[in-house]
């Protein structure tokens, strides 16, 4: 059996001194794959230097909506992420999209930052790794101007009716541990809906360990415990699940 990590952000300082041993844990797991995602254009350099160091990691590049500001500030952020999008093992660009959960940056410059890397980005065909929360309203109108573009709404936690908004555009729905420990109803509805050949796995690590895990750092090894949860959530058997959702993230990122 073997699994996929498609969200990860194993270049994190958190690993610094352990990125071999966290990729062979994962191993042992059956996480054969996985994806390091860059948060900002210097943290993307470093997940593109990492992924290029093992066989069996690839990295995306973007500035997460949290980095909004700075990535307006530099008149060469566009060219930059450009750059980077061009290494061999770049796979997506991401993560990017709006939050306004927290409004650490104000929604006017979030708005701008996404606009930004699509304009930039578009044209390449890399799929796309998109961070939403409490925004569809206004991610929506801007997503729509893109219509040829593919991709995935990470750490999915929200309604059945915003995950037909995402699977409508033919977007991926990826799953972590929040499914595990979340006491939220329709979050979990929404999970069980999703159909089996658009889902699929990430934990977020080092962020968001499942339960058992929570308060310990969250690794790709821990695919696995989220693979198994959802399973009998789904009522699937667990290698049906882990083949199509590997299957996915494979079709989706050509990996």
């Amino acid at each position: 059996m073997q699994l996929v990590d498609s969200h990860c952000h194993i270049h994190f300082d958190k690993f610094e001194d352990d990125v071999a041993g966290v990729v062979e844990r994962a191993k042992q797991a059956g996480v054969t794959k996985m994806i390091t995602v860059g948060c900002t254009l210097a943290d993307s350099a470093k997940a593109c230097a990492l992924a290029a160091q093992y066989d069996n990691v690839w990295a995306s590049v973007g500035a997460h909506p949290h980095d909004g500001a700075d990535f307006l500030d530099d008149e060469a952020s566009a060219a930059k992420l450009l750059k980077l999008a061009g290494k061999s093992k770049v796979v997506a660009v991401g993560e990017i999209g709006l939050d306004y959960f927290k409004d650490y940056v104000p929604r006017d410059k979030q708005k701008a930052t996404l606009i930004a890397q699509l304009d930039a980005t578009s044209e390449l065909g890399l799929p796309y790794i998109f961070h939403v929360r409490e925004a569809w309203a206004d991610f929506w109108p801007i997503l729509d101007k893109y219509p040829n573009i593919k991709g995935v709404v990470h750490s999915f936690s929200d309604t059945a009716e915003h995950a037909e908004e995402v699977l409508s555009r033919g977007f991926y729905i990826g799953l972590n541990g929040i499914m595990t420990f979340t006491k939220i109803p329709e979050q979990l509805q929404a999970a069980k809906q999703v159909p089996l050949d658009k889902l699929i796995l990430e934990t977020d690590a080092p962020f968001l360990a499942p339960a058992p895990y929570r308060g310990q750092t969250c690794e790709p090894k821990h695919v696995l415990t989220t693979a198994e949860f959802l399973a009998e959530l789904r009522g699937e058997k667990l290698e049906h699940l882990a083949q199509a959702t590997t299957k996915n993230v494979n079709e989706l990122f050509n990996i």
